[in-house]
């Protein structure tokens, strides 16, 4: 549900025009902005509107943002609200963060560096929505540098070169594909399990032509879902 006009009728209220004006020029170091809770995404929405450049919003906790970041997106592009999701282990433990939460804020850090001109979902982002957990985390210099492995139907890919591109994106191989991070090959079929997916791709070669993707179920290994 589009709330776009909504956003236009309540930015006219003087206060908090002015207080977007401010905060828009950069004359003053800090802007603060007292009201409901239910304006603060209409503020963020106009700020992030005129802006002309991406805005973060920090919440006290994880499912803030989520909450955040679905209204924001009836006021704004869906596309170009993000969310930067934290890590769910703590320093001190010996555990890896979930793949998908890897592959989600790999994908922001990307976005933010190198936006695509032709993927709109990956594309520039007006409003990245993060808990503060996450922006507190510490991270490695460059990962929006990171080259994604990206192919689409009709383009012309060497399927040995896609697989080395993965297994080089720290991918696994196997034999069947049942969890985030891993791909498997038969033929000219290729099976993989983006982190950032919630079904795992089903890529078909036609010699070096990607003739199809579709998603399948892991359970059936059946591929009844829509193409890509």
């Amino acid at each position: 549900m589009s709330l776009h006009g909504l956003l236009d009728a309540v930015v006219r209220d003087s206060a908090l025009a002015e207080a977007v004006k401010a905060a828009v020029d950069g004359n003053r170091m800090h802007v603060d902005l007292v009201g409901p809770s239910a304006a603060r995404p209409f503020a963020l929405a106009a700020l992030a509107r005129d802006a002309g450049r991406p805005v973060l919003a920090v919440t006290a906790t994880g499912r803030e943002a989520e909450e955040l970041a679905a209204t924001l997106r009836t006021l704004l592009p869906e596309d170009s609200v993000a969310e930067f999701p934290a890590w769910e282990t703590l320093p001190h433990e010996r555990l890896s963060p979930r793949s998908d939460t890897v592959g989600r804020r790999l994908a922001v850090l990307r976005r933010l560096a190198h936006p695509s001109t032709d993927d709109p979902a990956a594309g520039p982002v007006s409003v990245v929505v993060a808990p503060v957990r996450s922006v507190l985390q510490p991270q490695v210099k460059g990962l929006g540098d990171l080259v994604p492995v990206s192919i689409r139907s009709g383009q012309t890919a060497d399927l040995a070169d896609v697989t080395d591109a993965l297994a080089a994106a720290a991918y696994q191989r196997v034999e069947l594909v049942e969890k985030r991070g891993e791909f498997a090959v038969r033929g000219g079929i290729l099976d993989v399990f983006p982190p950032t997916e919630e079904h795992p791709l089903r890529v078909e070669f036609w010699g070096d032509d990607v003739e199809e993707i579709r998603y399948f179920k892991v359970a059936d290994r059946q591929s009844p879902l829509c193409r890509v």
